[in-house]
């Protein structure tokens, strides 16, 4: 028995992911163009690869990719496509179906398709072989890595990220709490 299996992972990719979609929605359109610096991608390329990524790991995971090559048949298309304006609400709706797909595949996936081990093609690093559950985790962390970038690009556009406001009025709350028992 394993205490984080198939349903937690993809309930762990839905919050994440809805954090995404929240700091997605308070950055308003006019800022989706900014870019930290020249050489990174803007707010809204940002949110495109974001979107990607399930795809990505989906195609990949259930295809059986091997080679390099086929990897770059499969993400290749998706990394021009995110070079290309989008509207806000096109990034949305692509967020939502994004994390609706992985994590209804994710929720159904069995303990033993995740304790799988997968050879991982010459060059991508060590180790050599991963199971597919530190593969599929991998998403999650990948997005969480982006979605840091995103909340300081939130910052220097001059919003306090969401995830920042809540652990404010939780710090306030438990002060005042705490004052009331002086």
């Amino acid at each position: 028995m394993t205490y984080y299996g198939a349903k937690e992972l993809a309930a762990s990719f839905r919050t994440v992911r809805n954090n995404t979609i929240q700091i997605a929605e308070e950055i308003g359109e006019e800022h989706y163009g900014f870019r930290a610096t020249p050489e990174n991608r803007s707010i809204g390329e940002t949110l495109l690869h974001i979107a990607n990524l399930p795809t990505i790991a989906y195609e990949v995971r259930t295809k059986g990719v091997k080679t390099p090559q086929d990897f770059m048949a499969i993400a290749g298309p998706l990394w021009e496509q995110e070079k290309k304006p989008h509207s806000k609400v096109e990034i949305l709706k692509k967020l939502a179906e994004s994390r609706d797909h992985f994590a209804g595949w994710l929720d159904g996936l069995t303990e033993s398709f995740l304790s799988e081990s997968v050879e991982l093609p010459p060059g991508t690093g060590n180790p050599p072989t991963k199971s597919q559950f530190e593969i599929l985790l991998g998403v999650k962390e990948h997005e969480m890595h982006h979605r840091g970038q995103l909340m300081l690009m939130e910052r220097m556009i001059g919003v306090v990220p969401h995830l920042t406001r809540q652990m404010q009025a939780r710090m306030q709350a438990m002060m005042q709490a705490q004052s009331a028992k002086q």
